[in-house]
């Protein structure tokens, strides 16, 4: 059975011929009005319009319900028949992004798996708006697999097949080389694991581009996070703990992306991929690692890890000469008490006097965020929180005090910079307990339309 969707101006509806033919079953009508009609200030709320997307889904998954012993509906056509060809695009886009996005489903390892997948005869209007869903999807993937399936070595080979998918370049480093570099984060954040860890690096760039420094994205890759010896409880915590490679998984959605449409656009990605254990080699409290600068870290918790290999992975970055680094990390439980599931916490370090002009970077981020539903929530980034770092035997520390934890965790990130950056803390948003508008429970992929769009002809807003 098929069901055809219009997306129509509130005050034209009553033009809509309604007669159905015997190519569809039902019809449905969703009236939009703007605030203005003159196509010059148009503001076309997208996310409200994402949001309908995901409505729309849900009703007619209820409405498969009711069908469930005679038919159900499996096909979805989609049209925008206004007068306007900007606001066909926009619209239509922005509601296929939405139903596409609830449309999501993780059941590969099911026996007998709900069918609630419909399928769209819609095509969106433009490849960067359906690569930026297609890679958002991957990341949820990538979340949602359990540690038995995807450990740091799958995850290479996972990434080298979504690279001849795409035609991104890719790198592995193995546990050899990382020693060569002397990644001394990473090294000793996986000592408890049997697994070995990766580094990967993923380049795109685009035959037009004609930039010499990339803009590089750092995404944190713990497959697995037990906490090590500072073992988390289970309920509630550890049980979820596949998550926190969550953006590991943004930054291969959004180069996917980005790749897969042949945006205009020079990015690397750098990942090191770990598992945290405890075990008998397992790094400990009190340990100091050298890290690959030849910072000394003293470790006073063993699950402030993901610093740790961020640490090694910002400071490899700066071989590239970069643009601009941007991380992404489900790094602090304080991030998700400070903003909750809602949106994306972010700092960096334009207050050095040498960057002062990049500071418009996470504007453009934030200006981004409010648009594809991904908002950015600038943090405060005072020199003060260095003091919840000193150490007594190392250079720093790898924990600050009981407040602003998100804070001074990007602030231990800041040592390892020293170029134009950008910290974001996913870790509220990552994942989720349940369903909430068209982000479906578990992985979300979080800042992969984020960063697909504001990368998309390599634009620094």
């Amino acid at each position: 059975m098929k069901f055809k969707i219009i997306l129509h101006e509130y005050a034209e509806c009553k033009k809509i011929n309604w007669h159905l033919n015997s190519e569809y079953s039902l019809m449905c009508l969703i009236p939009l009005s703007y605030c203005s009609i003159e196509e010059e200030n148009l503001e076309i709320d997208s996310n409200l319009i994402r949001r309908a997307g995901a409505e729309v889904h849900s009703f007619l998954r209820t409405l498969n319900k009711a069908y469930y012993k005679t038919k159900k509906f499996k096909n979805i056509c989609v049209n925008y028949s206004g007068d306007s060809e900007y606001k066909n695009m926009r619209v239509l886009d922005d509601f296929l992004e939405g139903f596409v996005l609830a449309n999501y489903q993780f059941n590969k390892h099911k026996n007998n798996p709900e069918d609630n997948v419909f399928k769209l005869e819609t095509d969106f209007s433009n490849e960067i708006s359906s690569a930026s869903v297609i890679g958002t999807c991957i990341a949820r993937d990538l979340v949602n697999e359990p540690l038995s399936h995807l450990n740091a070595e799958k995850l290479s080979r996972v990434l080298k097949q979504l690279s001849k998918e795409s035609g991104f370049k890719l790198e592995v480093l193995n546990e050899e080389k990382i020693k060569k570099l002397k990644m001394g984060g990473v090294l000793s954040v996986n000592k408890g694991s049997i697994a070995k860890p990766t580094f990967n690096i993923l380049t795109y760039k685009s035959k037009k581009s004609k930039k010499k420094s990339p803009i590089v994205l750092v995404g944190k890759g713990v497959m697995y996070d037990t906490g090590g010896l500072s073992l988390k409880p289970t309920p509630n915590s550890m049980d979820m703990m596949k998550c926190d490679m969550g953006g590991a998984a943004a930054v291969i959605g959004t180069i996917f992306a980005l790749a897969r449409a042949k945006a205009d656009c020079y990015v690397i990605g750098l990942i090191p991929a770990v598992e945290n254990r405890p075990g008998g080699e397992a790094y400990v409290p009190g340990d100091v690692i050298t890290m690959m600068n030849g910072k000394t870290v003293e470790v006073l918790n063993t699950d402030a890890e993901g610093r740790l290999i961020l640490a090694d992975a910002l400071h490899y970055a700066k071989r590239y000469n970069p643009e601009l680094v941007i991380d992404l990390a489900t790094l602090t439980g304080s991030a998700s008490r400070a903003i909750g599931k809602y949106g994306i916490v972010a700092m960096e370090n334009y207050e050095n006097e040498v960057f002062q002009k990049f500071s418009s970077n996470i504007k453009g981020l934030v200006q981004v965020g409010d648009v594809v539903g991904e908002r950015v929530v600038v943090q405060p980034f005072w020199d003060d929180y260095k003091q919840e770092l000193e150490s007594d035997v190392a250079d720093i520390k790898n924990l600050g005090g009981a407040e602003a934890g998100h804070i001074t965790a990007g602030k231990f990130l800041e040592y390892f910079v020293d170029y134009p950056w950008i910290h974001l803390d996913i870790a509220g948003s990552a994942f989720l307990k349940q369903d909430y508008l068209y982000n479906k429970k578990g992985g979300t992929g979080v800042g992969v339309r984020l960063l697909t769009r504001w990368l998309e002809n390599n634009r620094l807003i």
